[in-house]
């Protein structure tokens, strides 16, 4: 597929455009990251994600969306470089600017990088133009986006074939995913996203914001939320989470069994007989009247 043709794509997008149905071919199942607030883990489960898939066969890719404030490499303790730059600027190719490690390979971001804040980056066209040139090379594309609701972010998540939305008991966390998913829904025509709920304390919490987010997606957008499962909570430090997030004898692990085992026998239409593991869940203020009425 040329580049005009994804610049068409991106500008009838755009124009908010609402009818997203005739989407462009390719081979790799892309998967967006996405959020309404920052700070609800949607690195360590995009990188989590994208390990386990690798882990099972898959060859996944993760591109580090969030252009010139990275994580990602942060996360996997590597240094910070400047290669994400490098590849807009033409300078590198992209085999030259990809972390590698088996079936995992990382596009990270840059971090504060001075020529990068002076540029004008059309980050949505850059993305989907990479896309139709590497689509063939992988199996999954996991995109980590921004957290918000800015129009680049947005017209990436839109183009993605799964939209997994992270939300967290936060109230401003609830409320931000739901903007999300309706500006989604009114101005690119998106009628489906999966939900992923993080650091839950107990199953009635997880129950009640699944509840909540579904039938207020369901009753104001006549639209569809299909929920993934939950994350439990861990009190412990960042780094300390992060390195037992990656631990496959933490129970953390054992709630990402689940959403794998859901997601891949959605995306590929088979069964992952290996999830295992019970979910640890928690309790929420009354927030359906508040994100109803938002």
């Amino acid at each position: 597929m040329s580049n005009s043709n994804a610049g068409n794509w991106l500008l009838s997008q755009n124009k908010f455009e609402h009818n997203i149905g005739k989407k462009l071919s390719r081979k790799a199942i892309t998967v967006s990251v996405t959020s309404g607030k920052g700070g609800v883990g949607k690195t360590s489960i995009s990188i989590k994600i994208a390990r386990m898939l690798a882990e099972k066969g898959f060859k996944v890719l993760v591109i580090d969306c969030d252009y010139n404030l990275s994580n990602t490499f942060i996360k996997l303790n590597l240094p910070i470089k400047d290669d994400f730059n490098f590849l807009i600027s033409g300078v590198k190719t992209f085999d030259e600017c990809i972390y590698k490690d088996g079936n995992f390979h990382l596009l990270a971001a840059c971090s504060g990088d001075l020529d990068l804040f002076d540029r004008e980056i059309h980050l949505d066209q850059f993305i989907l133009n990479l896309l139709l040139q590497i689509e063939n090379r992988y199996d999954y594309i996991v995109l980590d986006s921004p957290a918000g609701i800015n129009k680049q972010a947005m017209t990436i998540n839109a183009y993605s074939d799964y939209r997994l939305v992270v939300v967290t008991p936060d109230k401003s966390s609830i409320t931000d995913s739901y903007s999300l998913i309706k500006i989604l829904n009114k101005k690119y025509g998106v009628k489906e996203n999966h939900l992923i709920v993080n650091k839950i304390s107990s199953e009635a919490q997880y129950k009640r914001i699944v509840q909540i987010m579904s039938e207020t997606v369901e009753n104001f957008l006549a639209s569809r939320l299909k929920i993934m499962g939950g994350i439990g909570r861990n009190n412990r430090a960042i780094d300390i989470f992060d390195r037992e997030l990656f631990d496959q004898s933490k129970d953390l692990h054992k709630d990402f069994c689940n959403i794998i085992s859901r997601f891949t026998e959605e995306s590929l239409g088979c069964c992952d007989d290996n999830h295992c593991g019970n979910l640890n869940y928690g309790c929420v203020d009354d927030l359906k009247h508040e994100v109803l009425n938002q």
